[in-house]
């Protein structure tokens, strides 16, 4: 990927994560712009968004319904030869990093080999 477009992404995903924040109302749910991945020509551009505390369908779909009301939010603020179209995506990384946490968790709780073998020791009074 060039710089110019990791930049555009960059400036894309800034500004996309501003709309969604400012002019939205979610509910309670938490939604954020992870990453944009706009394509070579611009004509086009994939926005993952996270959503915590909320149905994920409902958002995107609000969000896609809304796209159109987005980009020109956007443009106003980013001037670009063309203006991309956005396809909003569920990102779910953040759900499974905390899945992965909570896992981590529960493993850290399991009693380790070296702490068995002590309280074996322990018992044969060695």
């Amino acid at each position: 990927m060039s710089l110019r477009l990791t930049r555009v992404n960059e400036l894309l995903k800034r500004e996309i994560g501003g709309v969604v924040q400012r002019d939205y109302e979610w509910g309670g749910a938490l939604v954020t712009v992870n990453a944009v991945e706009a394509t070579q020509d611009l004509k086009e551009a994939a926005v993952w968004v996270g959503v915590l505390a909320g149905d994920v369908q409902k958002v995107v779909a609000k969000l896609n319904r809304e796209h159109g009301s987005i980009q020109t939010k956007v443009m106003k603020r980013v001037v670009l030869k063309s203006t991309p179209v956005l396809r909003f995506r569920h990102d779910g990384s953040a759900e499974r990093g905390v899945e992965i946490v909570n896992l981590l968790d529960e493993v850290d709780k399991i009693p380790k080999a070296q702490e068995v073998e002590e309280e074996v020791e322990e018992e044969d009074g060695t």
